[in-house]
């Protein structure tokens, strides 16, 4: 992380003091990335959130690896749901994108793993989120489907139509996502 850093500026002081400048400041806007990543990580690990679980990508602080546990009283009772927040290199003026990796049956989340969350959408929280907040807004958002703010609209007509007929459908993909969470544990 450090060498690329040191890299450019490096080559700004060799480059002269435009190159230099531009240098010194992606080099501030980096470390105070950095270091808000790592207030926003503390505070997570100081006050664990029930069902879910974060861990920063080995290589790479950007990349935020989450785990949702579904909830006894929901559809996705028994499923671990996966999921990526992204933060975007100009962090923390921007907001962060949140990508499922686990295949779900869900009116707020489409084929794509993209979640529906209008916290994120709007510019002028970046700054200012706790992203503790976030995740506790996407695991709410997960637990409890609603067809208002759809991602996927086929889904949310269902759920709004037929939603007996829905909770039936996502129970049975999570079941099977539990399945094939056994047999994997059981091959490895």
């Amino acid at each position: 992380m450090w060498r690329p850093i040191r890299r450019h500026l490096l080559q700004g002081v060799l480059l002269g003091p435009t190159v230099s400048h531009l240098a010194l400041l992606f080099s501030f806007t980096i470390m105070t990335a950095l270091r808000r990543i790592q207030k926003e990580l503390k505070d997570i690990r100081d006050r664990p959130i029930d069902g879910l679980t974060v861990e920063p990508d080995d290589d790479n602080l950007f990349e935020w690896k989450c785990t949702i546990k579904g909830a006894s009283d929901s559809p996705y009772k028994s499923g671990t749901f996966h999921f990526t927040l992204s933060l975007p290199e100009n962090f923390p003026f921007k907001a962060p994108s949140v990508t499922f990796k686990t295949k779900i049956y869900h009116p707020g989340i489409n084929e794509e793993g993209h979640i529906c969350v209008p916290v994120l959408r709007d510019q002028n929280n970046a700054l200012t989120m706790e992203y503790a907040i976030v995740l506790v807004i996407i695991q709410e958002k997960l637990n409890n489907p609603s067809p208002d703010d759809p991602f996927a609209p086929e889904i949310a007509a269902q759920l709004k139509e037929d939603k007996p007929n829905f909770l039936a459908t996502a129970k049975e993909w999570t079941k099977k996502l539990v399945l094939i969470a056994v047999i994997r544990r059981l091959l490895c």
